[in-house]
């Protein structure tokens, strides 16, 4: 398994650059921040872990691909992430430009975690029908993958149109590694074997009722091989992560607060076992 790590990167945390060089020096594989453009100060819709309760760090979020971008000044090797980016609240045009340019000039190191959004007051303001973002999700995707390979893409959908065109750069990775997160249902996988590359829960509660389905859908659509799979929210604890290797699992993603250069240290050394014994 590799091992990867996670920041909730605001503008009271250390740099992201600096965490994701530190975690690059340590062997990390993996560096992945949030997104929020906003968080409406009305909200009726719960967090879908912690309920009404809400961290400060969502009011404060940095905009994850200039946070990415200060990342590749300083790195090398270790992959550049999102964990998750709310596609269906941007145009897939500009979109899809920002992150093919971020492959291209990491070399090939973006991995896109995606997802459907849970803040319904923060997709209404940026005028997305909660009811239908998963189905826009899956159109957007599908617009910008386009972008990413063809000479002259165009789109016709329910939710985004647009006429053939030409957009460079393109992904330097081919196809650009794209992963879902979210919990596990027919819907989550039907859409990652057309379009996706894997799955990016959080936490891993009923995973060994999960895969089997995953994997059926994903031999239905034609696929080869076995979907990716990098669970985040993790608890490093050697008996979990055995379990999870045991159950096709190929990434694990850690937290890092960031508070302090200090905290960073500690907390990334105090993984180093964990990638010595699984990694």
């Amino acid at each position: 398994m590799r091992f990867g790590i996670s920041m909730f990167a605001t503008d009271r945390t250390v740099p992201p650059a600096l965490v994701a060089q530190a975690a690059e020096e340590r062997g990390f594989a993996t560096f992945y921040v949030p997104e929020h453009t906003h968080i409406p100060v009305s909200r009726d819709t719960p967090h879908p872990l912690t309920g009404d309760v809400l961290d400060d760090g969502y009011r404060r979020t940095l905009d994850p691909w200039v946070a990415l971008g200060t990342v590749v000044a300083v790195t090398s090797r270790i992959r550049l992430g999102t964990s998750i980016a709310l596609v269906a609240e941007h145009h897939p045009i500009p979109l899809a430009k920002t992150l093919a340019t971020l492959d291209h000039l990491s070399q090939g190191r973006l991995q896109l975690g995606i997802g459907y959004g849970w803040n319904e007051e923060e997709m209404l303001n940026l005028g997305v029908d909660p009811r239908h973002r998963r189905a826009i999700v899956r159109e957007h995707m599908l617009a910008m993958q386009g972008l990413w390979t063809e000479d002259e893409a165009g789109f016709e959908g329910t939710y985004v149109r647009f006429d053939p065109s030409w957009s460079w750069p393109k992904p330097v990775q081919q196809p650009l590694p794209v992963l879902i997160g979210g919990a596990a249902g027919p819907t989550l996988f039907a859409h990652l074997a057309e379009y996706a590359h894997g799955w990016m829960p959080h936490g891993g509660a009923g995973l060994s009722r999960a895969m089997p389905e995953l994997l059926g859908r994903w031999e239905e659509a034609g696929r080869s091989g076995a979907p990716e799979v990098a669970i985040v929210g993790v608890i490093p604890e050697p008996g979990k992560l055995e379990y999870y290797r045991d159950q096709g699992v190929t990434e694990i993603v850690l937290g890092v607060a960031g508070t302090s250069a200090d905290e960073v240290a500690t907390t990334l050394d105090s993984y180093l076992p964990l990638l010595d014994q699984f990694g």
